[in-house]
């Protein structure tokens, strides 16, 4: 099934339009959730439009088709199952992605997320396509999880990936500086691109007043998988309120059946029940969100650049986060808030419990957090490192198969409808 929305059949050409051929370029996105791209990866599509490039999207559709469509994306539908590590379904995948982009015939190929990177860059090689984007946003389960399988399962990611980036024209995306040394890169590579993560509107998020306390409240926004530290936060919290502290923990988010380390509802309920532990499931407001609250604490093994973190700092509330890669990049220890071994519950609880007692410091630390947000993870920054990208890409000569109007796109013009 394609989609796409009437008004994007526009013709663009440089010669002989009757011969029919398009030579727009075009970039084929591979992203593992239509929800996904909605929520964190619009700018650099934004940027791609900007640069000349018809987007197509190739996703798994559940709920977010008409958003995307909307914006005059095409929609190409993925079909395989997220998350699944059989080696049948893997070569099922890879052959759709095959399918998609022998279809599309784009001229640049990005992959968003790991498991993207390692089908999709392998799918676009097959194909002998020449400009690839592998965006590492964030390692995942393989890498936070610690047994036989998932050591293996790294070792064959490291190889692809090392094998991919060899290749001229592939480029790699990181969120944070640490991701690529897993990968033997240094981040000052020309082959390495860190970018800002997702990017966040700052008119969206106004730095307001933080309501009244006591009670402080604590937010956390997250999927509701472990990972992600919610049963860390809940026992910080626990701890926290034995000490004395007057704090709520609210938590924001929805379990996810797709993931094999998803928290049940009932386990989300049963946490609910406790004093001082609230549970709201998923929000689509999450500027509000950070209005009613006074601090955002994030406790997980590993991000790439947590949105949920620099959704926080752009309404200048103080963070309480893990000192692991990715939250680092948003939080630096005593300026922005306060980072902390992971598993540590006492530390997490003995940072809460200062920040609840003292309204100045949470003041000091949000407008450091605003600050630091607005100098480096703004949807303006984010997308300048993506059009600088796209417009790199498309300069480089010699691309196979490409008609000139595609290696040189400032010389197509459009024939408006």
């Amino acid at each position: 099934m394609l989609l796409a929305p009437p008004d994007r059949w526009r013709l663009w050409t440089r010669g002989w339009v009757g011969l029919g051929v398009p030579t727009m370029p075009k970039i084929l996105y591979f992203v593992p959730e239509d929800w996904a791209f909605v929520s964190h990866f619009r700018p650099m599509a934004q940027a791609a439009v900007e640069c000349g490039l018809d987007v197509v999207i190739a996703t798994r559709v559940h709920q977010h088709a008409e958003a995307i469509v909307r914006q005059g994306y095409k929609l190409v539908p993925l079909e395989s199952r997220r998350g699944s590590l059989n080696p049948l379904a893997l070569l099922k995948g890879l052959s759709e992605m095959v399918r998609i982009i022998r279809i599309e015939q784009p001229t640049i190929v990005h992959c968003v997320s790991l498991p993207m990177a390692v089908l999709g860059g392998l799918a676009a090689r097959l194909v002998r396509r020449r400009q690839i984007v592998l965006a590492l946003t964030g390692l995942g389960y393989v890498w936070v999880e610690s047994g036989p399988i998932a050591a293996i399962v790294r070792v064959l990611v490291r190889r692809i990936i090392s094998h991919l980036v060899r290749h001229p024209g592939t480029v790699c995306v990181f969120e944070n500086a640490e991701d690529p040394r897993e990968f033997g890169l240094d981040p000052s590579d020309p082959k390495v691109v860190l970018v800002g993560g997702a990017g966040v509107d700052p008119q969206a998020f106004q730095c307001g007043p933080a309501p009244p306390a006591p009670p402080v409240k604590i937010a956390l926004l997250a999927r509701m998988i472990r990972p992600k530290g919610i049963a860390e936060a809940v026992a910080a919290v626990r701890r926290a309120r034995e000490r004395g502290a007057a704090v709520e923990l609210h938590l924001y988010g929805a379990p996810d059946p797709s993931n094999r380390t998803s928290y049940a509802e009932a386990d989300l309920r049963r946490w609910a029940s406790d004093p001082g532990i609230h549970w709201h499931g998923a929000t689509d407001d999450v500027a509000r969100v950070y209005r009613d609250h006074h601090i955002a604490m994030l406790l997980s093994v590993r991000e790439g650049l947590p949105k949920s973190l620099v959704e926080a700092a752009a309404a200048g509330r103080p963070i309480v986060a893990t000192d692991v890669p990715g939250c680092r990049e948003v939080v630096r220890q005593g300026r922005e808030g306060y980072l902390v071994p992971f598993g540590d519950i006492d530390a997490a609880a003995r940072a809460l419990v200062e920040l609840a007692g003292d309204q100045a410091l949470r003041l000091r630390l949000g407008a450091a957090a605003n600050a630091r947000f607005r100098e480096r993870f703004t949807i303006a920054a984010v997308k300048a490192v993506f059009t600088d990208l796209y417009r790199s890409l498309l300069a480089r000569p010699g691309r196979k198969g490409e008609t000139e109007a595609s290696a040189n796109p400032a010389a197509a013009l459009p024939i408006q409808d």
